[in-house]
């Protein structure tokens, strides 16, 4: 539960059902994997979800609109793996219809060039946020990230190709992927500043669908943009 009383994924769900009753027949979420553990010594990108997790991810699945069919897309790492998976069986239950998950690199951390760099990096600033505040101002190494305007564009391109995609119906793509990507693409899409609007919790998301032939994209912050995929 998170610090406004709701569950994890509710406002991703509340998001879908908003889109939904303006009309929206297809959409993307970019969101983040479920609740997880936080092994030390384990390497980060092994961590696996927690029981608790696994839970939430399929009530998420189970709670969305059944008129929906949903396909899910998901980060290598296997909770973000999991986390699709799960979403998409808790749909199936509750009588939804739901095709396949698989990964793709694009909803990893494509973006970082250097892991060992980029973790001394992350442990020289104060917190995550810091680091992500000096990675979006061009201040780390060129060998450490990807520039962040690009690794947004790049990663929200990936996304809305997933809208000409359809498969015929209301349709809901579920991209799983991680707080470094959501935090990325708010702050170089969206505007939204995380030392405003706080951190990206577990199942939260972005959405993305069209207006003819514009790609829009929002958060459950109320915040819209049309999405400038050139890159």
């Amino acid at each position: 539960m998170n610090e406004q009383g709701l569950e994890y994924g509710d406002s991703t769900l509340a998001l879908v059902a908003e889109v939904l009753a303006e009309g929206v027949e297809h959409a993307v979420l970019l969101m983040r994997h479920s609740a997880r553990e936080f092994e030390p010594g384990r390497h980060d990108l092994e961590n696996p979800l927690t029981d608790e997790g696994r839970d939430l991810a399929r009530r998420m699945g189970a709670k969305m609109d059944k008129r929906l069919c949903l396909r899910g897309y998901a980060s290598p790492a296997e909770r973000c793996i999991e986390t699709a998976a799960l979403i998409l069986e808790g749909h199936r239950d509750g009588g939804g219809k739901a095709t396949r998950h698989r990964p793709i690199e694009a909803l990893g951390v494509f973006y970082v060039l250097d892991q060992m760099k980029m973790y001394k990096a992350m442990m020289a600033a104060d917190g995550q946020l810091e680091f992500l505040e000096r990675w979006y101002r061009g201040e780390l190494a060129g060998d450490v990230m990807i520039p962040a305007d690009v690794a947004a564009r790049l990663a929200a391109r990936v996304a809305a190709e997933k809208l000409r995609q359809p498969l015929g119906g209301p349709q809901l793509d579920v991209c799983v992927s991680h707080d470094m990507t959501l935090y990325l693409i708010r702050d170089q899409l969206l505007g939204e500043r995380s030392a405003e609007l706080g951190d990206v919790r577990f199942l939260d998301a972005l959405i993305m669908y069209t207006e003819g032939d514009t790609t829009i994209l929002r958060s459950h912050q109320g915040n819209a943009t049309v999405v400038d995929l050139d890159v």
